[in-house]
């Protein structure tokens, strides 16, 4: 009779061990805690800068881009043939200051030296014939020369010294070159000109959408020959950093958490690679548990939100996906 005594108690012991271990088996020394949460991540919805006709899209959803990678363009071919006729009124208005810097030439004011001679001499000319016939009109007591011959003579004059004299002041501008003020007006001209060209040429840079960080292509809004434009998104992007689980904490639990905490977070698609993570971020106020958590109690219970940062270099992860996180028991 001790036998079958021995055995049952034997088997009981073993029993009762077995039971010890399996429910151990999974918690970490120090009894960590664990929660249940959803991954989340940040998302980008990204437009075109610019308006236009959709030429060409690049990626599908579900790709995965780098940051300056071309997603999509759109159709520049009109700002382009702009950007072509403000280089040339650049060219034009370029070779206008080069002039205005460089003054007359050589030509130029021996041209207007001679222009001053030739003017010079007819003023003289004039000037002599009106003294001589004063001189007529003098020896004969005003007989010799008509009042008229007398009148035409002295206009003669007068327009020969004033054409001399203007002839005088234009090779005076030829020498001294162009005004300060034209020159700085021409040169205001060409930096406006530039201006135009750089705004054609941003607008071009903007027909093509480019990824502003390392992402996953998640939608994809828009199609060759869409209208394009800063108020319909083209494209969602889920940012692959930062990345992290979003868990909700009891008061009781909240005590048993803090800032920094390692963890681990499983999930039920890899339940043997965790994947290492710390507390980033502890809500300092009460709410409702989400909807998402279905038990009835948890329902009505208030609890505070916690994010666990993630790294997750094998990208295991996905956005809304549930998770485990085992909590390190914090030191006391």
């Amino acid at each position: 009779m001790k036998k079958p005594v021995l055995v049952v108690v034997a088997a009981v012991v073993l029993l009762v061990v077995l039971l010890l271990w399996w429910s151990s088996r999974d918690e970490p020394a120090g009894n960590g805690l664990q929660l249940q949460g959803n991954v989340d991540i940040r998302q980008v919805s990204l437009a075109f800068d610019g308006s236009g006709r959709v030429q060409e899209v690049r990626v599908e959803e579900g790709d995965t881009v780098k940051a300056g990678d071309v997603l999509a363009t759109l159709d520049t071919r009109t700002l382009q043939l702009q950007a072509d006729q403000a280089k040339a009124q650049i060219e034009t208005q370029r070779q206008t200051v080069a002039r205005l810097h460089n003054g007359a030439r050589p030509q130029e004011v021996v041209q207007a030296r001679s222009q001053l001679a030739a003017a010079q001499a007819d003023a003289a000319r004039a000037a002599q014939d009106l003294q001589r016939l004063q001189g007529v009109a003098s020896a004969t007591d005003g007989r010799g020369v008509s009042a008229q011959e007398m009148d035409r003579a002295r206009s003669v004059a007068k327009v020969a010294a004033a054409t001399a004299e203007l002839q005088q002041q234009a090779l005076a501008l030829v020498q001294q070159g162009p005004r300060k003020e034209d020159i700085a007006a021409a040169e205001a001209q060409l930096r406006a000109a530039d201006a135009q060209l750089a705004l054609l040429q941003h607008q071009i840079a903007q027909g093509q959408l480019k990824a502003p960080v390392a992402a996953v292509v998640r939608s994809r809004l828009v199609e060759v020959g869409d209208m394009a434009g800063p108020q319909r998104a083209a494209f969602a992007l889920a940012l692959t950093q930062p990345k992290w689980v979003r868990v909700f904490a009891s008061e009781t639990e909240l005590g048993r958490i803090r800032s920094g905490q390692l963890a681990q977070v499983t999930s039920d698609s890899h339940p043997d690679k965790p994947v290492a993570g710390k507390v980033g971020f502890i809500s300092s106020v009460a709410e409702f548990t989400p909807k998402s958590v279905q038990t009835e109690e948890l329902r009505t219970s208030l609890v505070y939100e916690v994010r666990v940062v993630v790294e997750d270099p094998q990208d295991q992860l996905r956005l809304g996906q549930p998770v485990s996180v085992r909590l390190q028991e914090a030191a006391r």
